[in-house]
């Protein structure tokens, strides 16, 4: 029989298979679930690794298409174009990351507050820019230009503060960059590979010293239930961004973060 820790874990797993690859920021569902919860993990090692969970679920979805873009780009100049894409977006994120990593997680990870006022501030600003963003002039996430993969990596920056959304940022920033709202959402997804596995590896050696072996089993179960879901809203969310935009997730945002505040208020 699991354990009422296990049990708040394997539901943070489905939290963060869920709301990982859609712009509602998983970081602050978790921050926010843990804290009314009770729930609590060493330097939250917990709420980076089973993040690894749902690297590992991109990777297993578009294992085809990432290998055969690495196999062909010693001699394809398109396919080391789109590597290259991945890495300029990804360095201004490790370099904000690195320097600014002990204020992140012992000040910003510990505010409730300052999550779910975020989570309300990115709502409204996605519900403007569905409604706003200029004619999509890039509809492939494989071939975008490099400036505007760098500026999406500046957008990615915002993430750093819980509540803002990884990829809720960043989508945000191509469609600004007049990328359509399908390639936004993929490229968001192919970014999320070396960003989440660099800030598993940094985090992880970061708070080597506060693990907690006892913990293993739990987040074991996160990570478990974080990558079977991710790989089902991975192959579900793009088609339905064709169809609807990012209005739904705006909306979802308000209202977890006035939910959210509302508790907080109460004393929760």
């Amino acid at each position: 029989m699991m354990s009422d820790t296990t049990l708040v874990a394997a539901f943070l797993g489905l939290v963060e298979g869920l709301t990982e690859f859609i712009p509602v920021s998983s970081t602050g569902h978790l921050l926010l679930f843990g804290h009314f919860l009770g729930f609590d993990s060493p330097g939250r090692t917990f709420e980076v690794v089973i993040q690894l969970g749902a690297v590992l679920a991109i990777l297993t979805v578009y294992f085809t298409r990432l290998s055969g873009v690495l196999c062909a780009a010693p001699h394809d100049p398109a396919a080391r174009r789109f590597l290259w894409s991945i890495l300029i977006a990804f360095l201004p994120a490790a370099v904000v990351g690195v320097m600014a990593h002990g204020f992140i997680k012992a000040v910003l990870f510990e505010t409730p507050v300052l999550v779910a006022v975020m989570l309300i501030i990115g709502g409204v600003i996605m519900l403007f820019v569905d409604r706003h963003a200029p004619e999509p002039q890039h509809e492939d996430a494989m071939n975008l230009p490099l400036p505007i993969a760098l500026s999406i990596g500046l957008f990615q920056c915002l993430a750093m503060v819980p509540g803002t959304s990884r990829s809720g940022a960043t989508i945000v920033g191509a469609l600004l960059m007049g990328v359509s709202k399908r390639a936004a959402a993929e490229f968001s997804f192919f970014l999320s590979i070396p960003t989440m596995a660099g800030a598993f590896a940094y985090d992880l050696w970061k708070n080597r010293d506060v693990l907690d072996l006892s913990a293993l089993g739990d987040i074991a179960v996160g990570f478990a239930l974080a990558f079977v879901t991710a790989v089902f809203v991975v192959k579900w969310v793009l088609d339905f961004i064709s169809r609807n935009g990012y209005a739904f997730f705006g909306w979802w945002r308000i209202i977890v973060g006035v939910v959210a505040i509302a508790l907080i208020w109460a004393g929760l």
